[in-house]
């Protein structure tokens, strides 16, 4: 890799506290209508949450489409957004009778994804993104899942280089890499170079990677939360084993250490889903700049708004950080 510029430690767009996930908005796991989907978006906007990331992989450009619709009523630069490169879309009509639940989300399969790290794919990815939304920008431009792909290192190195021309050029403002491997995250957070990683289900009440943190705050580099309640399994105040974990079953000794982390919370009067939303602010720092959240209804945007507001008492802190919260 050649000579890359590193972030200039200018600020990231603001992305928190809390952001809205667009995957649910891609029909994961469960399709939704158009119009639930814009109920949903309307719900974060008006419980004030200005920051709303999205991906071509979240429902074959069908998150970024709602997400566009949604956009095209707001004024443009009180918002944030962003979207991720990494997978290209083409046709695919010898797969369009079926639907892309091999990626977990209901859709017809008529486009494939095609991995392109190089600086024309990148590009190409960020304008067909730009379409798929009608606006003319994003602010923050996160490499996607690299570690997904066939070759993760020399995909991180290809897209890092063409990332940082983007950002040097000013075409965005931000760049990043969102993954839930630790290992890719880590190795992002050393090249200096990055605003941002997104970190799905690594920062949580089930898991922590201080090793990561640490990486971050060498380089100065901004964290956004993703995937706080692992999937679903930390989403209520009692965990059921039929729960998502990792965008799959849950192993029955991770469901048994989310039952123990909720009866933690419920001696403290804090039910286990408010405890691991607030959880990364605790752990994390000044370096977690934002927690995103999808939902797949209005209510549950209210009911994580509010979640964030309602007081943790310092004893239930102490404890998980007695027992080890989050250590694996």
């Amino acid at each position: 890799m050649g000579k890359v510029p590193v972030s200039d430690g200018a600020e990231a767009p603001p992305v928190g506290p809390l952001g809205m996930g667009g995957a649910n908005l891609g029909n994961l796991y469960a399709a939704m209508s158009d119009r639930c989907a814009a109920e949903i978006l309307a719900a974060a906007w008006d419980g004030g949450i200005r920051y709303f990331d999205t991906a071509p992989h979240y429902g074959l450009g069908l998150s970024e489409r709602r997400l566009g619709a949604f956009l095209r009523g707001l004024p443009r630069d009180q918002v944030v957004v962003s979207t991720k490169v990494g997978r290209l879309l083409r046709p695919s009509p010898g797969t369009a009778h079926r639907t892309d639940e091999a990626n977990g989300f209901a859709v017809p399969a008529d486009h494939e994804r095609v991995w392109d790290f190089s600086l024309d794919g990148v590009r190409r990815g960020l304008h067909e993104s730009l379409e798929r939304m009608g606006i003319d920008r994003v602010d923050v431009l996160y490499l996607h899942d690299p570690d997904e792909s066939d070759d993760p290192a020399g995909g991180l190195r290809s897209a890092t280089e063409a990332l940082a021309r983007l950002r040097e050029e000013g075409t965005v403002r931000a760049i990043g890499v969102g993954s839930k491997s630790a290992e890719t995250l880590r190795a992002a957070a050393d090249t200096g170079v990055f605003d941002l990683l997104m970190v799905a289900g690594r920062l949580t009440l089930l898991e922590w990677d201080q090793g990561l943190v640490d990486s971050c705050a060498r380089h100065g580099t901004g964290i956004v939360v993703a995937g706080v309640y692992n999937s679903g399994l930390l989403s209520r105040p009692d965990p059921s084993p039929d729960a998502h974990y990792e965008y799959g079953a849950t192993p029955p000794d991770v469901w048994e250490r989310a039952r123990e982390l909720a009866d933690t919370c419920t001696a403290h009067g804090v039910e286990l889903p408010t405890a691991a939303l607030q959880f990364p602010f605790r752990r994390g720092h000044e370096l977690v700049r934002g927690v995103v959240l999808g939902a797949s209804s209005p209510e549950q945007v209210r009911s994580n708004l509010a979640r964030l507001a309602l007081p943790v008492p310092d004893e239930l802190w102490a404890r998980l950080d007695r027992t080890g919260a989050g250590v694996r």
